[in-house]
Formats: structure tokens, sequence, C-alpha cells
């Protein structure tokens, strides 16, 4: 009796501290981002660990993180919940130009008979705006376990309450700012239209939408496929085979099913009314035309 009573202490004691560790994570991805740097010495080079949610603080954070460090190529491991747009696009831009790879997981350190280990675990998250961040990355590649999730962007002052906030006319112009902003960048860093389609199509009070493997390679953010099992302790720095580069727009069975391919141009309503009477003249003077070689 008294070694089950033992017993069943340690199993409790496991089960909490897996739980505390669990409740610390989900804080960490919603406060500000943090970065570290996790060697591995000497199974890998290391990678950096960004936990936390973007702020108008995240690029110049970087920026003296970085100072003194030799980051070309760097792998980055993310765990975060989104932030601001316009301060991310700044900061993957920054990613971008180190040719970093990005992925999904978080750093835990194991304590061992012979030393400390550090290993990527990689059941994570990266939801919102942290997936068009991992879009930064030259090289990208999202583990089995980890979870990437989006929806629409939405002014943070009022995202909690979104359908009982008002806007005006001028809160609409920054969305629309903001999202053609983000579009380009998209573009820019090598996604596809599918990534913004599946992301705009999820309001706020809804609960974020899991991509899945298929729609993470339909929206181009995953381009590699690892060689290693992504739980080994050089996971993140393991040698990746690129994916050929897919289109950047919308595939076409989703196009054509409930939205079709626009226009080459957007025109106001006065335009097209003129562009009406236009093609109507055009129209009454070929069938004139037609009638007098008749």
């Amino acid at each position: 009796m008294l070694l089950i009573g033992a017993a069943l202490c340690i199993v409790l004691v496991a089960m909490l501290s897996g739980s505390a560790h669990a409740g610390l994570a989900v804080e960490g991805r919603k406060l500000p981002m943090k970065f570290s740097w996790v060697a591995c010495q000497p199974n890998c080079r290391g990678w950096i660990s960004a936990v936390g949610i973007v702020t108008a603080d995240s690029p110049r954070d970087f920026d003296e993180f970085a100072r003194g460090r030799q980051l070309g190529g760097v792998t980055i491991v993310l765990d975060s919940s989104g932030g601001s747009v316009n301060d991310l696009i700044a900061l993957g831009r920054r990613w971008r130009n180190l040719g970093v790879l990005t992925t999904v997981g978080v750093s835990v350190q194991t304590n061992t008979a012979q030393d400390d280990l550090v290993n990527m675990r990689p059941v994570a998250y990266c939801e919102s705006m942290c997936v068009f961040l991992l879009l930064s990355g030259k090289t990208r590649y999202v583990p089995e376990t980890a979870h990437v999730r989006v929806h629409q962007i939405w002014m943070g002052d009022r995202a909690n309450d979104a359908r009982a906030a008002t806007y005006s006319a001028d809160d609409l112009t920054i969305v629309e700012r903001d999202i053609g902003r983000l579009a380009k960048y998209t573009f820019d860093m090598g996604g596809a239209g599918d990534l913004l389609l599946l992301s705009l199509n999820v309001p706020p009070w809804e609960d974020l939408h899991e991509l899945s493997r298929d729609e993470l390679r339909l929206s181009n953010l995953v381009n590699t496929n690892m060689d290693d099992q992504p739980d080994s302790p050089n996971a993140a720095t393991v040698e990746l085979k690129p994916k050929p580069v897919q289109g950047r727009f919308v595939g076409s069975a989703i196009a054509t099913e409930t939205y079709p391919e626009p226009a080459r141009s957007i025109n106001s309503a006065e335009v097209v009314r003129q562009m009406g009477v236009v093609r109507a003249a055009a129209s009454a003077s070929g069938q004139q035309q037609r009638a007098r070689t008749r």
C-alpha cells in the first residue's frame, strides 16, 4: 500500500509539473515577443527562440538581440499568438534579409546525468499574424504536431467584441490599407494567395481555422521536407530539401467555386457607368455598320 501510494504521488507531481509547464507556455505566447539564443553544440549550430506576440517594440528588440551576432541563415523557432500587422511585416522583412529558416516549436531544457541538453519540442502554436512571420523564412518547415491557425486581421482595440463595436470610414480605410500591405508582403515572401483567402474568410468572433497539411502546402507556408525526426536535438538545423515554389495566386478549384477570378483592375462606380455607355454606343455603331454592309 505504501509503495502504491508513493507511485501515485510521483505520477501526480509529474502531472502537475506538466500542467504548470503548459500554462507557462500559453502565457508566454500571449506576452510581448522575447528572443533568446539556444545553444546545442556540438550536435548543431543552435537556434533563436521567438516566443510571444509582435508589438511595436519587437523589430527594435530583435535588432538589439542581433547586434554582434552572426545570424545569417539561422533557424528561428516560433511559438506565438500573433501581433501587430505593420510591426510584424517590418520584423519579417528583417528575417528574410538574413535568409533564415523558420519553424514552429518550443525550446525545452532536459537535465541528464552528463549535461543539460536543449531540444526543440514540436508541439507548439503559431496563430494569427504569426503565420505571416513564419512565411518570412527563406526555408520553412512545420512539424506534424505543430498547430498553425489563422483568422482575419482586425482593429486590436475592438477585436474582443468585434460585432458590438462601431467603426468609422477612417477605421475601414486603415483595415483595407493593412490588408493591402499584408498582401504585398505575402507575395514578396513567396506565399500564395490561398493563405490570404483562408485567413480573411475567418472573422474574429469565430474560432481560428487550423491549417491542414494540404493547406500548408497550398499556401506555400511549407517549402521543405525534413530529413530527420522533428523531435531530435538537431531537428531545427538539419539538412533540408527545398520543394518547388507554388503559384502565388488562389488555386483555380477554389476560385471558380465561390470566388471568381477578379478583373485586371477595379474601377469606381462612375467609371463602370461610363464604360457601360461606351460599350452600348460601340455595340449600336457595330450593328449599324453591319446593316449597311448587307
